[in-house]
């Protein structure tokens, strides 16, 4: 097995073009497939032409996949605009359109029919058209003079002509986004769909067997997909939702392969990885262990405590506060598991050795010496002043309590309600004006309980007077503790009382008789300008740091590159969209045990526990497993695969991800990685890193044989196993026959 030291050093210091690279390391931009990786590819297995993989002149394996939502990916699975992708990302819009009486969560849905399929406001699918290099355009004015500032000015002014130029008065959405710390610039074309519905989801028995408890975990039987469809107008054009729109006619459709997969065979996957940090220095692995990741810890622990207590109260609470409760806890718990594996895995003291070396190249020259002699230097009194402003842990306590609490999120979105009743305008007028806050309001609060919202609130308030200095904590403090005794429950208590951002029916009654004595006495405004206040002041003190540090992290990367320029470097993640290739594997997580790289369904059995709603196993799954009524979808050993493992570099963003053999076909979907290698966006360790997918096979099971989704089925492309007749429907045909022969 490779050594952690080299595989790491890899991170860095990667192969050239000619030679050998690490295939399970990297997120490759699909322009450069062909010069970097392609024939790296191809031995180890894939059977497509550089063209069948990227192509902007013809359709291409590219054309079927999809930024899904801004924040997951889903990939093409029918020419009919059928999108996969997992049911964690498709968790919101299940919620939205889940109620008691109609409990999508639970219960899953599948519509029979286009009529059938659910809207989704605010939901697109955008697909990439193509990309350019345009590094040389945005860098034209950019001089070694410039100070940051100024900098970022010519560089932004550089980006306006490229860019509207790209979208062709309104045709494509277009960015110019940075790569390498800000040393290159690449031009992303895009069309944007509008209409997205739901079409699919199994219960969360299913699409979220083992809950909080399994992520990140490994053996994993999650069965998390979902299924949305593309709508466009009558000539495929982008379009908001109508119901004159029609499934979008898509140039690329994933075939669906149910040969399996074994250890050893190649895997690629295609998507959006959203953000990783593997160039950070020593200095930033410091940081992130002493005060980014405990105050995540701290003010995540306290807001999900007090989601749990109301959820587990009520089925409306729990439907209500699903998709909040799962997004804060799915960061909580990677910033665990990331603390402990850059911990474990030593990544501050083989950060040094690499920082050692390039400093030793730096000192060998003088004209190097001028221009980055003092980096390290710059890195360690940047990271100092952030340290003492506490400036990276405020940044985490201020923005997640601002996330969490929905009460001052409509207090901050909707503050200038009272410069509309304050001001001269004839009651008609004001009454028009707040018409508009009608619908905002009837959709916040939807997904609104009063008595979660206080405990949330109040479980923020502590925790910031437990974790922030009383000096750099609002000034509503100031308030709680001088007229209520640091008695945050009484403060909160009389807030939702009076205030009219903190329940519907204040806010009601307000719109009803809209006075400006209202705004008098409530106390949401101190509360929510306090917050503003602060964080307007932490970044106004850390500004000029910041800038710094962005000089520093551009020099780095540059140095680096020109320490070796005959090396490819792969950028960090972006969420543009990469390519990243390996091979399916297992693992050895410690001493003396080792995964196999697929589960079954019979491990789903062993997990039940009706009592844990996170391990309820639904009674048509049991049936089915009992009656081994896997059809066509079994493996040849006559077993249901589930999920399995594969040494992909993937992060987030790259959930829904497509899971590709040699042929392109789909084998499976990427919805996470595992906890030993929690330290992957920073550090990638091959010995030790795995992405998580579920099994086509799988998903492909459960459309058929439990969602008798037959309507679904018939627009796939499914390419048939080489084994023609799975065991078990051997099995149950020999089963057959002999009770014929004895009856």
């Amino acid at each position: 097995m490779r050594k952690l030291f080299i595989g790491f050093l890899f991170l860095i210091f990667a192969s050239s073009s000619f030679a050998k690279f690490v295939p399970d390391e990297g997120m490759w931009l699909p322009m450069f497939v062909e010069d970097m990786n392609y024939q790296e590819m191809k031995e180890m297995g894939l059977q497509l032409t550089p063209e069948e993989i990227y192509s902007i002149n013809n359709s291409s394996l590219k054309d079927a996949i999809v930024n899904f939502g801004n924040f997951c990916t889903a990939e093409v699975i029918s020419h009919k605009g059928l999108l996969l992708t997992n049911h964690h990302c498709g968790y919101g819009a299940i919620q939205d359109h889940s109620t008691v009486e109609h409990d999508y969560l639970t219960d899953g849905f599948w519509a029979r029919s286009f009529e059938e399929e659910l809207s989704n406001e605010g939901l697109t699918a955008t697909f990439f058209v193509r990309m350019d290099d345009v590094t040389k355009k945005v860098l034209n004015e950019v001089t070694d003079e410039m100070n940051e500032q100024e900098r970022a000015k010519a560089i932004s002014e550089a980006k306006k002509p490229i860019i509207e130029e790209a979208e062709e008065d309104g045709k494509y959405v277009a960015s110019v986004k940075s790569f390498y710390n800000g040393n290159e610039y690449y031009l992303f074309v895009y069309k944007v769909y509008r209409d997205v519905r739901l079409v699919g989801a199994p219960p969360s028995s299913i699409g979220k067997f083992g809950g909080d408890t399994d992520n990140w975990m490994w053996p994993r039987h999650t069965g998390d997909f979902s299924m949305f469809r593309v709508y466009s107008d009558k000539d495929g054009n982008p379009a908001d939702y109508s119901e004159e729109n029609v499934p979008l006619e898509t140039e690329y459709a994933l075939p669906l392969s149910l040969e399996g997969v074994e250890e050893g065979d190649f895997a690629m996957i295609w998507g959006y990885p959203g953000s990783t940090d593997r160039y950070r220095t020593s200095y930033g692995i410091k940081a992130t262990l002493n005060e980014i990741n405990p105050a995540i810890n701290e003010i995540g622990r306290a807001i999900l405590d007090a989601m749990k207590k109301n959820m587990d109260r009520s089925d409306a609470v729990r439907i209500a506060y699903a998709d909040k409760y799962a997004g804060i806890s799915n960061v909580w718990k990677n910033k665990k598991g990331e603390s402990r594996g850059l911990k474990k895995l030593k990544v501050y003291d083989k950060k040094r050795m690499i920082e050692d070396k390039l400093m030793q190249w730096i000192d060998q020259d003088s004209d190097r010496k001028e221009k980055y002699g003092d980096l390290m230097k710059g890195y360690e009194e940047a990271y100092q002043k952030l340290t003492e402003k506490k400036a990276l842990s405020k940044q985490w306590f201020f923005g997640l309590s601002s996330y969490a609490s929905s009460m001052v999120q409509f207090a901050m979105q909707n503050q200038g309600i009272g410069n509309i009743v304050k001001s001269d305008k004839s009651d008609e007028e004001i009454q028009e004006e707040l018409k508009k806050f009608e619908a905002k309001a009837e959709a916040h609060f939807e997904d609104y309980d009063v008595e979660t919202e206080k405990d949330i609130l109040q479980a923020i308030l502590e925790t910031l007077y437990n974790n922030v200095p009383l000096s750099d904590l609002p000034d509503v403090y100031k308030t709680i503790i001088a007229d209520y005794d640091t008695d945050f429950e009484a403060y909160v208590d009389e807030l939702f009382e009076t205030s009219i951002f903190a329940s519907e029916e204040n806010f009601n009654e307000f719109l009803e008789k809209p006075k400006a004595k209202y705004f008098e006495k409530d106390m949401a405004p101190e509360l929510i300008n306090g917050f503003q206040g602060s964080m307007m002041q932490m970044r106004a003190e850390t500004s000029a740091i910041q800038s710094e540090l962005g000089k520093n992290k551009r020099l780095f990367l540059q140095a680096l590159r020109t320490m070796n320029p005959d090396k490819a470097y792969y950028p960090d993640a972006n969420f543009t969209m990469r390519l990243t290739y390996g091979e399916v594997a297992g693992y050895e997580p410690r001493d003396a045990v080792y995964y196999e790289h697929y589960t079954t369904l019979e491990g789903v059995m062993d997990k039940e526990d009706p009592n844990d709603p996170e391990f309820v196993v639904h009674e048509k799954l049991k049936e089915l497993y009992e009656d081994k009524d896997y059809g066509r979808y079994a493996a040849e050993d006559g077993t249901m695969r589930v999920c399995f493992l594969s040494n992909n570099d993937i992060t987030g963003g790259n959930s829904g991800s497509p899971v590709l053999n040699g042929k392109g076909h789909l084998i499976g979907v990427a919805f996470d990685g595992n906890w030993e290698a929690m330290s992957g966006d920073i550090a990638f360790e091959p010995e030790l890193q795995r992405t998580i997918s579920v099994d086509i096979r799988y998903v492909l099971f459960i459309v058929h044989k439990f969602a008798e989704a037959h309507n679904l089925l018939e627009e796939l492309n499914i390419v048939e196993a080489k084994h023609p007749l799975p065991a078990v429907e051997m099995d149950k045909e020999k089963k057959m026959k002999k009770q014929s022969e004895e009856m």
